[in-house]
């Protein structure tokens, strides 16, 4: 017994440790994915866990840019990076948004949307979103953004700008990166938690450098990446960076549908139709 002692503690205030952070003791009601990324072993990717595997099915389709198209078995349609442009035959339930261009935000969205979340705060507030909308529960993670001004980069880092969206559904844990500026520290993984899809910006400028956006990509051990901001850089060329490790499926079609007993065994780039 005295020798599981030192064990024994060293969980405890790692699980204090935990609660005591703000953000990630918020984002935790009711995350699955937090709850299974915390569970040990650690170092097993969690993603490749199947126990919990649901018959229930999520499409997700590339409409453009960074708009993907999210349609959850309970029939809610959320639409990321809305700006109104980029977008299918039908009306999004929810739409989220980011504002580094006019791409990837409007300030005038259809009024038949019912749910607009934006991924920046007001009066320099970091935005804080934990909801349940239908069968979904979507929260965010700020990142740090560029200062733009009209269509070029200023210097200045705007704090919490970004955010990072996690859509929990059906048992998935599906992340949108959105336009990521900068690396992402311990603390930005741990709010996290675990993904199964990551929908990854590979423009290598406008964005971050395909060397961080690689990185960053391995270190989340998704299951499925799905590139978007695809205008500028070669497919071939985020292949070559994020390693052999990751499989290539390039398709046809615009929709995936995917559950968590579907994921494919090794790590993927799902590439769909579109641009």
């Amino acid at each position: 017994m005295l020798r599981l002692l030192p064990a024994v503690l060293g969980v405890l205030a790692s699980a204090l440790c935990w609660l005591a952070t703000p953000a990630l003791a918020q984002n935790a009601r009711g995350s699955e994915c937090l709850a299974m990324a915390t569970r040990p072993p650690l170092a097993v990717p969690v993603s490749l866990r199947r126990t919990a595997a649901k018959a229930d099915e999520v499409s997700i389709t590339y409409a453009g840019h960074s708009t993907y198209y999210i349609d959850t078995p309970g029939g809610v349609t959320i639409a990321t990076d809305y700006n109104g442009v980029y977008k299918l035959d039908r009306i999004p339930d929810v739409v989220t948004m980011n504002r580094a261009h006019s791409t990837h935000y409007t300030l005038n969205p259809d009024p038949r949307i019912k749910t607009v979340l934006h991924g920046w705060g007001r009066n320099g507030q970091p935005a804080h979103i934990h909801e349940r909308i239908g069968d979904v529960l979507i929260r965010n993670v700020t990142t740090d953004i560029r200062r733009y001004y009209g269509d070029d980069a200023g210097g200045e880092m705007m704090k919490d700008g970004n955010s990072i969206f996690i859509f929990e559904v059906a048992g998935l844990c599906i992340g949108h990166l959105g336009h990521l500026h900068h690396k992402l520290d311990e603390s930005h993984f741990a709010a996290i938690g675990r993904l199964d899809i990551v929908m990854v910006p590979i423009d290598g400028s406008y964005t971050m450098s395909l060397d961080g956006v690689s990185e960053i990509t391995k270190r989340l051990r998704a299951s499925v990446v799905l590139p978007m901001h695809r205008f500028m850089t070669p497919l071939s060329d985020f292949m070559q960076k994020i390693g052999q490790q990751f499989e290539i499926d390039q398709r046809t079609q615009r929709t995936l549908t995917i559950s968590l007993g579907t994921l494919p065994k090794a790590p993927t780039v799902i590439i769909l139709d579109g641009v």
